[in-house]
């Protein structure tokens, strides 16, 4: 039995959560990776998966042999990187996972340059404003705009994402301008829903800081949408520059309370925190990072 093979087709069935998604994923049958766990499963002389019709789910012993897989697997392809690397470019495929507008807006327009850089790595981009579980998901890496709480991985500092309020001249021409965080009770405001505090809004004004109960008839976990919502006229929002410079330039957003700063929650590259980073990671984190610190609206 090839085990390393068996483990490999093991760790993308649990990621993937289908044989039959692995089995094209790896250019063979379902009835081939099935096999191949079976086989996996007799050699060890343990269940690793509990089978349905329609579902599989991890025994408490497949689970901790996934973690170590993840780990010996990531090792042994970093392994091979390294040797490889002084006589070839970076290569294979690397999962990126983002917040939908972060997708859109700042790693889209420059894939094609990342490519031109290292045209042998492949990019799977899946943009979604949860929190996605790095190792279950087999993601490579991940941009975060929240402070580290996992020593399970490393953060890469990529940039601060201080918030400006902002609406619509339409909201504003019909409700008025606020002044002041206290001014915000009387308007309404559209929350991020998948903030850890929605409906409290913080402020800075020099060493001050005010924290201001909000409401509004209309939240989203999904700040695309809240922008919208906002260019609509709908209500004020907290919006990053980089989100809103042309929205600004071109008089469609107007900053409002501009001498109060709100709240800014640094933007992070996580990946797991294991003994060797692949190249194809460190590659593509040193790139973004120096893309950023080139674009002067992120400083």
């Amino acid at each position: 039995m090839d085990q390393l093979g068996a483990m490999r087709a093991f760790v993308r069935v649990v990621q993937t959560g289908s044989f039959s998604a692995t089995g094209r994923e790896l250019n063979t049958s379902q009835t081939t990776i099935s096999k191949k766990v079976a086989a996996l499963e007799k050699k060890l002389g343990v269940k690793l998966l509990i089978r349905s019709s329609r579902d599989h789910a991890l025994t408490a012993v497949g689970a901790e042999y996934y973690d170590k897989c993840v780990a010996i697997l990531g090792e042994l392809d970093e392994a091979e990187s390294t040797a490889r690397s002084e006589v070839a470019s970076p290569q294979g495929v690397i999962r990126i996972a983002a917040p939908v507008a972060f997708g859109r807006l700042v790693l889209a327009p420059m894939i094609a340059e990342f490519f031109a850089a290292y045209p042998e790595i492949k990019v799977d981009l899946s943009l979604s404003d949860r929190h996605v579980d790095l190792i279950s998901e087999g993601i490579d890496v991940a941009v975060r705009a929240r402070k580290l709480e996992d020593s399970s991985l490393i953060a890469r500092y990529l940039f601060d994402n201080p918030m400006m309020m902002l609406a619509a001249p339409e909201y504003l021409a019909k409700h008025g301008e606020p002044r002041e965080p206290q001014d915000l009770r009387h308007h309404n405001c559209l929350v991020y829903s998948m903030a850890k505090t929605i409906n409290q809004w913080q402020f800075h004004q020099g060493d001050t800081t005010v924290t201001v109960p909000v409401n509004g008839n209309f939240q989203s976990d999904n700040g695309d949408v809240l922008l919208e919502a906002a260019l609509a006229g709908l209500g004020l929002v907290q919006m990053p520059a980089w989100m809103v410079a042309e929205h600004l330039t071109a008089g469609r957003l107007i900053r409002v309370m501009a001498d109060y700063s709100a709240q800014s929650i640094p933007f992070n590259a996580i990946y797991p925190q294991n003994r060797y980073v692949p190249l194809k990671v460190r590659c593509f984190v040193d790139f973004l990072k120096q893309k950023i610190t080139d674009n002067a609206i992120y400083q």
